[in-house]
C-alpha cells in the first residue's frame, strides 16, 4: 500500500522550516477530478512560499508559511482545512514513501 498523506502538524514543520520540500505534488481526494496542485518553497525569493494551480490564475506567492496554509484558495477554503483530504503524489519529484525515508539520512 502507497503512503499517501502526512500528518499536518509534521508536514506544517517541514514546509515552515523551508527543509527538503521545494515542491509539493498533491491533490484533493474530495474533489471529483483529482486535479493536481503545486505548493513550494525558495528562499531565494521576497516571498518563498508558493502555490500553483489554485483558486488564483497564475498561483500566488506568500511570505509566510502560515499565510499559505490559511489562503482560502482551494475552491474557497484553506489547505488547513481541507487537509484530512489531501494525497500527496510526490515531494521533490518523488513518492511520499520514499520522501520519507531520505529524511532518516538528514535528521
Amino acid at each position: 500500500m502507497e503512503i499517501a498523506s502526512l500528518n499536518y502538524d509534521f508536514f506544517y514543520h517541514q514546509l515552515e522550516a523551508g527543509k527538503r520540500i521545494n515542491e509539493t505534488c498533491f491533490y484533493f481526494a474530495d474533489d471529483e477530478r483529482e486535479e493536481e496542485h503545486f505548493l513550494g518553497y525558495m528562499p531565494q525569493c521576497e516571498k518563498p512560499y508558493w502555490v500553483g494551480y489554485c483558486d488564483i490564475p497564475n498561483g500566488a506567492e506568500f511570505p509566510t508559511a502560515q499565510e499559505l496554509v490559511t489562503a482560502r484558495i482551494f475552491q474557497g477554503k484553506s489547505l488547513q482545512e481541507r487537509w484530512q483530504n489531501v494525497r500527496i503524489v510526490s515531494i521533490e519529484g518523488v513518492s511520499l514513501k520514499d520522501w520519507l525515508e531520505s529524511l532518516e539520512y538528514f535528521f
